[in-house]
């Protein structure tokens, strides 16, 4: 009798906030989840959360993981090492990679003020890692026959319109903005080039903002009128699991997702569902116009 492989999943940025949350719902599904980030303790990085502290609360919840240090935005390492790691701890190919880490968003920062230093790291960290990584994972999904590569994105990559224009806390978030709108990109291109391999490429963006630590220190950013961190999570489960012949190449907001697959929001452990955010309790004025069909942003 042959025993099937694990699901085994790469989520980086996975010691707090997005990519936590994303880590445990998977986890909680029966996905091995290698968790990736710089932080390994508590107190490692300046904000909260560490990967300790994810493994633990993956193992608690009866999940399997195993937390990765990595820099992402070091150019000198090989980022090949976390999916050969994750397929060795787990004993089956990598099959899913969630790319979640991003570099600093320099918000503060206008276009003429942007240093040559800060968009490098932005490319290097926001897109070509996340492409490496990605590509290191296919040879393992071809061989198990289907994957899963799901990339976190931003409404900031929709475009600012005017003018006039309307001002936004975060200025025109040009580098930021300008590496996200390039992951969507990417992500259409490779979910054709890979479609044959039975591979699903996708992004995913909170609809509006998720209240993490590090997003509260954007301006403008409050937790009275943000999402839980549970509908982007359970978003991303329904991008890391669906039919990759049929849910693939697309740009997704999290809230437009879930109300239309109708799909049950959980908590992040998977046992309860969280109340008021279920797809027939989300007010659709919240919901985003996709820039891409439109042309047009919030």
């Amino acid at each position: 009798m042959t025993t099937a492989l694990p699901h085994v999943a790469v989520v980086t940025g996975a010691s707090r906030g997005i990519g936590r949350a994303i880590a445990r719902r998977l986890a909680s599904e029966g996905i091995a989840v290698a968790a990736v980030s710089r932080s390994m303790r508590a107190g490692d990085g300046k904000l909260a959360g560490s990967l300790q502290e994810t493994v633990a609360q993956i193992t608690a919840d009866g999940g399997r993981a195993v937390g990765i240090q990595f820099d992402l935005g070091d150019t000198t390492t090989d980022r090949r090492e976390i999916i050969a790691t994750a397929a060795s701890v787990f004993g089956a190919p990598v099959d899913i990679v969630v790319n979640n880490a991003a570099a600093t968003r320099h918000f503060d920062r206008r276009f003429a003020d942007m240093t040559r230093q800060a968009f490098f790291e932005a490319v290097e960290t926001n897109v070509w890692a996340a492409w490496e990584l990605a590509a290191a994972a296919v040879p393992g999904m071809r061989e198990r026959g289907a994957g899963w590569i799901l990339n976190i994105s931003s409404s900031q990559a929709g475009p600012r319109l005017g003018p006039p224009f309307a001002d936004n806390p975060t200025n025109g978030a040009a580098l930021y903005g300008g590496t996200k709108a390039f992951i969507d990109r990417i992500t259409t291109g490779a979910a054709m080039d890979l479609y044959d391999d039975n591979i699903a490429v996708n992004t995913l963006a909170p609809e509006f903002q998720v209240a993490t630590d590090n997003a509260l220190s954007v301006a403008g950013v409050r937790k009275d009128n943000s999402e839980p961190e549970e509908t982007i999570a359970e978003a991303a489960l329904a991008l890391c699991t669906g039919n990759p012949k049929t849910r693939t190449g697309r740009v997704n907001y999290n809230l437009s997702l879930l109300v239309e697959l109708e799909r049950p929001v959980h908590t992040v452990d998977g046992r309860h569902l969280v109340p008021g955010w279920q797809p027939s309790d989300i007010d659709s004025a919240r919901l985003r116009t996709p820039y891409l069909k439109t042309g047009t942003s919030h």
